[in-house]
C-alpha cells in the first residue's frame, strides 16, 4: 500500500493581528509575486526594446498591484460566487475571506498599465509585453501560497506523487497547485524569456503570453478539484478552461488587429 504524502502542517495564517485582520502566506506570497515581477521589470528597462525606464517602474508597479487586486476580487465574486455577491455586495471587501481570480487580476493588471501608460507616455503594447514577461513567476508564487493554504487542490488521484490535502477529505489527490506552478510559473516565463529576442514587435509577447497560459491553465484544470459552488460546465469543462478557451480567442482577434494595425502603418 502507497503511504502517500500528507500536506505539509503549515498554518496559513502567519500572524494574527486582530479580529479578522491577519497577514497570511498567501498575501505575503501575493506581495513577493509583485516585487518579483518589479525586479524584472527593472532587468527589461534595460533592454533598448523597452520605453520605460527603471525610475519607471517603481510608479508602475503600484498601478499594476491596485488594479490586479480590484480585477482580481471583483471578478472572481461576480464568476465564481455570482449568488454570494449580489446577495451581499459587500463581500467584494471581505478579502480575508480568500478569492482571487486570475482573469480578473490579469484584466486588472491590464487596466492599470493601460492608465499609467497614457499618463506617462509610454506606448501601451510595448509595456504590456515587458508585463507579460514579469507576470509568470509572481503567478508562480502565487500557486504556492495556494498549496500552502490547501485550496484549488486537484482531483483524486492515486498516482504514487498524490497529496492527502487538509481540507481534501481522506483521498489522496493531484498537488495540480504544484503543477500550476510549473506550468504557469517556470515553464511560461521560460518560453517567454527566450521568445523576447524573437518576438520584436510590440504586443507579440502579449499575444503569446495570453495563448500559453490559456494552454497551460487548461492543462492544469485537467487535474484540479473544480470549485465547489461551480462544479463542472458545459461539455464537463471547469469554468478556469471556458475562461482560458475565451482568453485564447481574444489573443486570436488581439493578434489580427495588431498585424492590420502594423500593415496599416507601413
Amino acid at each position: 500500500m502507497t503511504n502517500y504524502w500528507h500536506q505539509p502542517n503549515i498554518s496559513p495564517v502567519l500572524l494574527h493581528i486582530w479580529g479578522p485582520f491577519q497577514i497570511r502566506w498567501y498575501s505575503l506570497l501575493y506581495v513577493g509575486g509583485f516585487l518579483v515581477g518589479r525586479a524584472i521589470l527593472k532587468r527589461l528597462s534595460r533592454d533598448k526594446r523597452f520605453l520605460f525606464t527603471s525610475e519607471d517602474v517603481d510608479e508602475l508597479i503600484v498601478w499594476l498591484l491596485i488594479g490586479c487586486v480590484i480585477g482580481a476580487r471583483l471578478i472572481y465574486c461576480v464568476v465564481y460566487d455570482a449568488p454570494g455577491f449580489f446577495s451581499n455586495p459587500f463581500s467584494v471587501f471581505q478579502i480575508y475571506k480568500g478569492g482571487l481570480s486570475f482573469h480578473g487580476g490579469l484584466l486588472g493588471v491590464m487596466a492599470g498599465g493601460y492608465l499609467w501608460s497614457r499618463k506617462r507616455g509610454v506606448p501601451f503594447w510595448n509595456l504590456g509585453d515587458a508585463m507579460a514577461i514579469a507576470a509568470p513567476l509572481g503567478l508562480a508564487m502565487g500557486r504556492l501560497g495556494n498549496f500552502i493554504n490547501g485550496e484549488l487542490f486537484g482531483r483524486v488521484s492515486y498516482v504514487p506523487w498524490a497529496v492527502i490535502f487538509r481540507d481534501g477529505g481522506p483521498e489522496p489527490r493531484h498537488p495540480s497547485q504544484l503543477y500550476e506552478l510549473i506550468l504557469e510559473g517556470v515553464f511560461l516565463f521560460t518560453s517567454l524569456w527566450l521568445l523576447k529576442g524573437k518576438y520584436k514587435k510590440d504586443g507579440s509577447l502579449s499575444v503569446a503570453f495570453l495563448i500559453l497560459y490559456s494552454v497551460c491553465r487548461f492543462t492544469g484544470e485537467a487535474f484540479r478539484e473544480p470549485d465547489v459552488q461551480v462544479g463542472y460546465l458545459a461539455a464537463g469543462l471547469t469554468m478556469g478552461q471556458i475562461l482560458s478557451l475565451l482568453q485564447v480567442l481574444a489573443a486570436v482577434v488581439l493578434g489580427i488587429y495588431l498585424l492590420r494595425d502594423k500593415k496599416e502603418a507601413a
